[in-house]
């Protein structure tokens, strides 16, 4: 499918896609959704053994890619990485394990062993992805967290994961994904939802969201455990678009600034002169 040149276009392409089905066939549709890729001055690279996608040069951000654990991958999120490494950043994506084939803790096994041999990271994600960073970063100390519209909480806390103004995603859906890849996972352990882990060791962090997604309450249910745990943190919501805009920053202008403050931050955060989180 070709890239959308504006939102209007978007939101046609959005509606007549049809991400559902087995998890070989919500790969293919999400692919196909996400459009053509641009794949020049990418690159293949290996961390702590698992593959990954390398585009642009400064200092690295490791970017964990969305599609609720069971779809998507670092080439469903080439545009999204160009446009953050555009800002003089080297963006490294890992081939994290997906479900149904591999389910939790897998992809955090992988998530862990790329931050580990990266000493110490800058790290980001977009929804299943900024779940997948966040509870990396509960695990390992690291510079910075960057993340779109994260799952934190399964917990019931969440008042708008019931609405149905979010053109990209639905509780039902979200839910069903969880299942899949934490299986077994009490939806009150940290694993599940993050929020209730201890928030105190976050390093300073940037949260992005849109006003008509689902997952808007998670975001500003973590930013508010965080604030509460004295961490450092900037909170954007952008009004009136949807889960993971972010995506198609080509044809939507909002998308591209979104990614900009995204990468500001991670500058800011892994200069030499940035001062260390209290």
């Amino acid at each position: 499918m070709k890239r959308p040149l504006n939102e209007i276009e978007l939101r046609r392409q959005i509606e007549e896609s049809d991400v559902s089905g087995t998890p070989e066939a919500m790969r293919k549709a999400f692919e196909k959704l996400t459009g053509a890729q641009h794949t020049d001055g990418v690159v293949g690279v290996t961390r702590g053994g698992v593959r990954c996608l390398k585009v642009g040069k400064g200092p690295e951000l490791i970017w964990f890619h969305g599609g609720g654990y069971v779809f998507g991958s670092p080439r469903t999120h080439l545009t999204l990485a160009r446009e953050i490494a555009s800002h003089g950043l080297c963006v490294v994506m890992p081939y994290y394990r997906l479900a149904p084939e591999c389910v939790w803790p897998a992809p955090l096994q992988d998530a862990l062993a790329v931050i580990d041999a990266s000493d110490p990271a800058a790290i980001g994600g977009d929804s299943s992805g900024g779940h997948l960073a966040l509870c990396a970063a509960l695990r390992r100390k690291v510079k910075c967290l960057a993340l779109i519209s994260p799952n934190t909480d399964r917990s019931g806390q969440s008042t708008t994961r019931i609405r149905n103004t979010d053109l990209m995603n639905d509780d039902k859906t979200d839910t069903a994904l969880a299942e899949m890849a934490l299986p077994g996972v009490d939806r009150f352990h940290s694993d599940k939802s993050p929020i209730l882990g201890d928030l105190s060791t976050l390093p300073p962090m940037i949260l992005e969201v849109a006003s008509a997604e689902i997952l808007l309450d998670d975001s500003l249910l973590l930013a508010r455990q965080a604030a509460l745990a004295g961490r450092p943190l900037t909170l954007h919501v952008t009004s009136g678009l949807f889960h993971l805009f972010q995506l198609w920053p080509d044809a939507l202008p909002s998308g591209a600034q979104s990614l900009s403050r995204i990468a500001q931050f991670v500058l800011e955060n892994t200069s030499a002169s940035a001062k260390p989180a209290p």
